[in-house]
């Protein structure tokens, strides 16, 4: 396989450099798979445009839906990433154990959202019927639904990109399950 470096910041365009600066500022870093985007003069401010879109979903949804959609992929890049966040959004470590096996036990909304992500993305969008009932009963809408959808599109991309690229991870290691 072809060794996918990690560009520095000298390295991409001026546009990318620009949002190398401001994630140093944002983060502290430029994460591995960011500087990853960067290779295309375009992807890393599409995919940041997207990931920072409007939505009707709270951070803690977002990090259940990051977590499940990374389990059920085997991204331990982004599993390791959105392990950090879910613990800034307030989620104990067993908390963040049973996001990623969507076995959440500590709150029943969270439960349905975490098990109709993991249904949806392994089943390519298709969803068992009855955990969606169970995703509507829980308080969520159609319109929910949709920026799901949305969230699981985005991180599917960097799930993939990683795959592809094995770019190291550069956040303390999520643990295995």
């Amino acid at each position: 396989m072809k060794i996918f470096t990690v560009p520095t910041r000298e390295e991409v365009t001026p546009a990318n450099q620009a949002i190398f600066d401001n994630l140093n500022k944002m983060v502290g870093f430029v994460p591995n798979l960011y500087a990853a985007f960067a290779h295309s003069e375009n992807a890393l401010g599409n995919y940041l445009a997207l990931q920072n879109a409007k939505t009707s979903l709270r951070a803690k949804e977002r990090e259940v839906i990051n977590l499940v959609v990374s389990q059920v992929n085997d991204c331990l890049y982004c599993l390791s990433a959105h392990t950090a966040f879910a613990k800034m959004n307030g989620f104990t470590d067993a908390q963040i154990l049973e996001i990623r096996k969507a076995e959440i036990t500590f709150d029943p909304k969270l439960s349905a959202l975490a098990n109709v992500v993991k249904s949806i993305t392994e089943n390519k969008g298709h969803a068992d019927a009855q955990l969606l009932l169970e995703f509507y009963a829980a308080g969520y809408n159609e319109g929910n639904l949709v920026d799901i959808v949305m969230v699981i599109g985005d991180k599917v991309i960097t799930n993939y990109l990683h795959a592809l690229t094995d770019i190291p991870v550069d956040w303390p290691l999520a643990p295995a399950l």
